[in-house]
C-alpha cells in the first residue's frame, strides 16, 4: 500500500561541508586577499588548475581496488578512467610542471589558492572542503628557498592579522630522523614509519607516551592499545634525545642535535640543510622567536624528503562544550624532490607551504580573538512605503549604487517597524526613507543606524530617545547621497 504522504528530506548538510555566510566569507578572501599580496611581492605567479585530478595522479592516493576511495571523492569517467576531486594543491602543481616543463621558467615560482576535499574523518576545524592557499618553488634544490618559503609563510600570517605570539612556525628536516635511526640499525620501512607517528604525537601524548609507542606500544585512556615501533631501548633513548634537542637559538638547537645524531651521512646533510636556512632566515630578517629549528616536528605526508615546516597555532580555542582545546596546526609544507619524479622520471627538486586558511579562519573564531569574522556589513536599505512609489525607490537605490554605496530596496510587505528590524539584521549602515513629507519637501531622510545603535546601549527614557530621534537627518535632493556617503564612510 502506498502512502499519500508526499516525500520530504531532512534538511541537512552533510558531515565535514560547512554552510557559509557573509562574515565567513568575507573573512576568507581578506585573508586570502593578504597571502597572495605576500607572494606575489615575492615574485611568485599565480596558477589555477581544475578541481578534478586523475586518481594516479595524486601520489600517496593510489588506485588499488576497482574504486579509489580512501581520502578522496572518486568517480569513473566516460573512458573509464578514475578522477578525484583534489586532495590538496601539491600534486595539481606536479603534474602541471610535468606536463609544461619545458615550457616553463626554471626555477617555476607559483601560487594556487581554492577548495581542496578530503574524504576523511570531520572534526572541529577539520571539513572534507576546506581553503587552502599555497607557493611553490619547483626546481631549486637550494636550502635558501626553503627559508624564502618559510619568510613567506611568516610575512603571511603577519599580512592575514595573527599576532606574532599566536603561533609558532617550526621547521625540522626528514634527513636527520632518518640518518639517527639508520645509525640505529632501524631499516625497515614499516618500522621507520612507526617512529614517525610516535614523534608525531609527542605535543599530545608527551615523552613518556612517545616512548611506548617507540618500544612495545600503548594503551590510551579508552583501553584501545596501539602497537609500537618495537625498538630497542638504546634506539628508544637516542630517538627522545632527538625530538629533545629543541634549544633557545636555532643555532643551540644545530650544535645539540649535531652531539644527538653522532655522524651519520644523511644527518650530517640535513645538518648543513639547515645551517643554511639558519643563515638564509637571518638575512630575510626572519627572528628567532618567528621560526624555530624544532626536531619533534614530522609532517605526515610521505612524499617530504628534506625541511619540513609547520605552524602550530598557540591561540587557547573553544570546543563546542566551552572546553579549552587544541587547534594545531594551521599551515605546513617542506621539500618535496620526488613528486615530480612520478610523472617524469626525473628527480626535480621542489620547496612549498600550504597556508590553511580555513583552518586559521575556524581558529580565530573559536578562539574569539580580534580577528575573528565579525558581521558583515549590509547595503543601505530603501524604505518602501507605498507600492506605487516603487519606481522612485529604485531610483534612490540606482543613485547610490552609481556613487559606488552598496543599496537595496526591501521587497518585502512589512510595514515601517518590521523594515527598520531587516535594515539592522542586515548590519546597514543607514537607511533611506522617501514618503510624502520628503517629496513636498524636497528632501531625503536618512537614518545614520551604526550611531543609532551606538547611542541606544546608553538609553534611559525612550520617550525622550523616540523626540529626539538621534542619529536621523533630512538632505536636500541635490546633497542627500553625499550625506549617505560620510555616513558609509564612518562605519568602514
Amino acid at each position: 500500500m502506498t502512502s499519500d504522504v508526499p516525500f520530504r528530506p531532512i534538511a541537512r548538510a552533510p558531515r565535514g561541508f560547512q554552510d557559509r555566510r557573509a562574515a565567513a566569507i568575507r573573512q576568507e578572501r581578506r585573508i586570502l586577499a593578504a597571502v597572495a599580496s605576500v607572494y606575489e611581492s615575492f615574485g611568485f605567479e599565480e596558477l589555477e588548475t581544475g578541481s578534478f585530478e586523475y586518481a594516479d595522479a595524486l601520489g600517496k592516493f593510489l588506485p588499488d581496488a576497482d574504486r579509489p576511495n580512501e581520502g578522496v571523492f572518486a568517480l569513473q569517467d566516460d573512458d573509464e578512467q578514475w578522477m578525484a576531486l583534489r586532495y590538496d594543491l601539491t600534486a595539481p602543481l606536479a603534474r602541471f610542471a610535468a606536463e609544461n616543463w619545458d615550457s616553463l621558467p626554471k626555477p617555476f615560482r607559483r601560487y594556487a589558492f581554492g577548495p581542496v576535499w578530503r574524504n576523511e574523518k570531520p572534526g572541529p576545524g577539520r571539513d572534507r572542503q576546506f581553503i587552502q592557499c599555497d607557493a611553490d618553488t619547483v626546481g631549486s634544490a637550494r636550502p635558501q628557498a626553503d627559508a624564502e618559503i618559510i619568510a613567506m609563510a611568516v610575512a603571511g600570517y603577519a599580512a592575514a592579522g595573527l599576532p606574532q605570539d599566536a603561533y609558532q612556525l617550526k621547521i625540522n628536516n626528514r634527513k636527520l630522523l632518518n640518518g639517527l635511526l639508520t645509525a640505529a640499525g632501524v631499516e625497515d620501512g614499516g618500522q621507520k614509519l612507526a617512529v614517525l607517528r610516535a614523534v608525531d604525537k609527542l605535543d599530545r601524548l608527551g615523552v613518556e607516551g612517545v616512548a611506548a609507542l617507540l618500544g612495545a606500544g600503548r594503551k590510551d585512556e579508552s583501553g584501545a592499545f596501539t602497537k609500537g615501533a618495537q625498538l630497542a631501548p638504546a634506539a628508544i633513548a637516542s630517538v627522545l634525545a632527538f625530538v629533545e634537542a629543541r634549544r633557545d637559538t636555532r643555532s643551540e638547537t644545530l650544535d645539540r642535535l649535531s652531539k644527538v645524531i653522532g655522524g651519520s651521512a644523511e644527518g650530517d646533510e640535513g645538518l648543513a640543510e639547515l645551517a643554511q636556512i639558519g643563515e638564509a632566515l637571518t638575512g630575510l630578517s626572519v627572528g628567532e622567536t618567528m621560526a624555530v629549528f624544532d626536531p619533534s616536528v614530522v609532517r605526515g605526508l610521505e612524499y617530504y624528503t628534506g625541511a619540513v615546516f609547520e605552524a602550530e597555532l598557540l591561540l587557547q580555542t573553544l570546543n563546542e562544550r566551552g572546553e579549552t582545546v587544541r587547534f594545531g596546526s594551521v599551515g605546513g609544507g617542506g621539500r618535496y624532490d620526488d613528486l615530480v619524479a612520478r610523472f617524469t622520471g626525473e628527480r626535480t627538486p621542489a620547496t612549498g607551504f600550504s597556508f590553511g586558511v580555513s583552518r586559521l579562519s575556524a581558529a580565530l573564531n573559536a578562539s574569539g580573538s580580534a580577528g575573528a569574522a565579525q558581521g558583515a556589513r549590509g547595503p543601505v536599505v530603501v524604505i518602501a512605503f507605498d507600492s506605487a512609489r516603487m519606481n522612485e525607490y529604485f531610483a534612490l537605490a540606482g543613485e547610490l549604487r552609481a556613487a559606488g554605496i552598496a543599496a537595496e530596496v526591501y521587497l518585502g510587505t512589512s510595514g515601517m517597524r518590521a523594515q527598520m528590524k531587516y535594515a539592522d539584521r542586515r548590519l546597514a549602515p543607514a537607511a533611506v526613507i522617501l514618503g510624502d513629507d520628503e517629496i513636498a519637501a524636497g528632501t531625503v531622510t536618512i537614518k545614520d543606524l551604526d550611531l543609532g545603535r551606538a547611542l541606544s546601549s546608553g538609553v534611559t527614557d525612550n520617550t525622550a530617545w523616540r523626540a529626539d530621534r538621534p542619529g536621523q537627518i533630512n538632505a536636500p535632493r541635490a546633497d542627500w547621497v553625499a550625506a549617505v556617503r560620510d555616513i558609509v564612510g564612518r562605519s568602514r
